[in-house]
């Protein structure tokens, strides 16, 4: 059983001018106490707060793990579904429906069976504290696709209630993110039982898929719902550079693969466009790539000089990116957590204001960050 302990660091911190990606000036450090809450996890994908003050935690590998009284339990949370483990495939978000306290219904993402025909799944269950009951399958992309990589994966609930579910174009099928035919590099919006809306921006166009409310995407694993201002804000990884914070309006095309501000990895050039007629454009967007996982909005009293700022976890950045927002427009850019090394897979503010991150390795940990003032 891991115990709860405190340890502090000062943690410099870097601005970016969000005019030129590559402009970066130091700041005076800024300092915050770090708490592992739990350590020895297997790549810890995505954390959910429970009103009993514990947290419900997912390994990629394949795993729900419960944090309580300040420790880690040793038993992962039963009746969960298999999954499809290999390179970017396991298991990915894991939210509460809005009514939990009430029904005690959790929701959760990942990738879905064989290594020549695998998907995004999404299934909820019923959380008794231990276990998860009366497990429904409520909706998985397709087409299936023969790849390990470009999920999405992130999902978030709207006010109307509706479920919004980001997919991947699976790597080697990028083309798919502009054809409404298929589910890849989308945004997905379902009702919470899995049936569609009627509402949908496409359910009435001959050969799309009505599940679709946004396309052009290539592997977005960032998705919050602001619900001060009525935004929803995602992210996703370019290639390489040309990762992206998008505002989600439904019925728009975010560009991808036809216009994009990074290149192959190879070197070639995918698009000769980083704008394009019918597409919409980032707010932000970083070249050299910084490879965006998490996202939250802050809001609450521990930071409040960073209330309506946008936190992203930075895998190949290897930090915690805050992104200074001033009435919907990004004006300056913070780099936090530098110091430790480590790759920032989740992000969320936690009921009492701090700050939780998940580090992404496979001695994964759970840190709480709390402010020195």
């Amino acid at each position: 059983m891991s115990k709860l302990f405190s340890t502090i660091l000062f943690i410099p911190a870097l601005m970016i001018s969000t005019a030129a990606a590559n402009d970066r000036d130091q700041i005076e450090s800024s300092p915050f106490v770090i708490e592992t809450l739990a350590a020895g996890l297997a790549f810890p994908w995505s954390l959910a707060f429970l009103p009993d003050g514990s947290m419900l935690v997912t390994e990629r590998e394949g795993r729900i793990r419960i944090i309580k009284d300040g420790a880690l339990q040793p038993e992962p949370v039963r009746g969960t579904p298999e999954a499809y483990v290999k390179s970017q495939g396991g298991y990915f978000d894991i939210v509460l429906h809005p009514d939990y306290s009430q029904n005690k219904i959790v929701y959760l993402s990942y990738a879905h069976g064989k290594s020549n025909a695998n998907a995004t799944r999404v299934v909820r269950a019923i959380f008794d504290g231990e276990a998860l009951e009366n497990l429904e399958v409520l909706y998985e992309v397709r087409p299936t696709k023969d790849t390990p990589a470009h999920y999405g994966g992130r999902m978030a609930f709207l006010p109307d209630g509706t479920l919004l579910l980001t997919t991947g174009d699976g790597f080697e099928y990028r083309e798919k993110a502009q054809l409404l035919n298929s589910a890849l590099g989308k945004i997905i919006r379902i009702n919470e039982d899995g049936s569609i809306p009627d509402n949908n921006p496409f359910t009435n166009k001959k050969g799309a898929l009505p599940e679709i409310w946004t396309y052009g995407h290539r592997n977005p694993q960032g998705l919050i719902f602001d619900s001060q201002t009525g935004t929803t804000y995602m992210h996703e990884h370019g290639p390489k550079g040309g990762d992206e914070i998008n505002i989600v309006e439904p019925g728009s095309n975010y560009g991808w693969p036809i216009a994009t501000y990074g290149i192959d990895y190879s070197g070639a050039q995918i698009s000769p466009f980083t704008e394009y007629e019918g597409t919409v454009q980032p707010i932000k967007y970083w070249v050299p790539s910084i490879a965006p996982s998490g996202f939250a909005i802050y809001r609450g009293e521990m930071f409040s000089e960073w209330d309506g700022d946008l936190l992203v976890g930075a895998l190949a950045g290897r930090a915690l990116h805050r992104v200074d927002m001033e009435n919907g427009t990004v004006v300056g850019e913070e780099i936090l957590l530098k110091d430790l090394g480590e790759r920032i897979r989740d992000v969320r503010i936690g009921p009492d204001g701090a700050i939780y991150v998940t580090t992404d390795s496979e001695n994964g940990r759970v840190l709480r960050l709390t402010s020195q003032k």
